[in-house]
Order: C-alpha cells, then structure tokens, then sequence
C-alpha cells in the first residue's frame, strides 16, 4: 500500500486514466465491428460513414498515445482496403 500522500495520489489518477481508456478501446472496437459488419452486408453507404469515425477515434487515440500510431496506420489501412472491395 502507498503510504506517501504523492502515491495515493497517483494511484487515484492512473484508476482514473485507466477506466477512461478503457472506454475509448471499447468505442474504437464497436466501430470496427460495425464498420465490419456493414462491410459483410455490402452498405457501402453506411460503411464509408463508420470508416470516418473509425479513423477520427483511431487518430485522437494515437495522439493520447493509447494506441501506437504505426498500429494505427495499419489498422486504417486494412480498414480501407476493405471498404475498396465493396465500391469497386
């Protein structure tokens, strides 16, 4: 258990950064099984809206430095790729 003042208080903040990440991981993955699934049913109306705030959230998340921006790149470009083989 922490005993300084300075512990207790980073414990309290890092639960707090915890939980919020966690709902932003959460968000991000609903996006991309929706984006996904739209993809399957071949809205590429719907899907092209989801992509845009799939990439937004993916983005915000690299700058927080919840994600790393190079696994970021990566998963916007598969996502990409994907919504190309239903326009086409």
């Amino acid at each position: 258990m922490a005993h300084s003042a300075q512990a207790k208080k980073r414990i309290r903040q890092n639960e707090k950064r915890r939980l919020i990440n966690m709902g932003r991981r959460n968000e991000i993955r609903t996006l991309t099984k929706r984006y996904i699934s739209l993809v399957e049913e071949k809205d590429a109306a719907g899907a092209k809206e989801i992509f845009a705030q799939l990439t937004s959230r993916l983005d915000k998340a690299a700058r927080k430095n919840l994600y790393h921006k190079n696994n970021v790149a990566r998963k916007k470009s598969r996502m990409a790729q994907l919504l190309l083989t239903i326009q086409a």
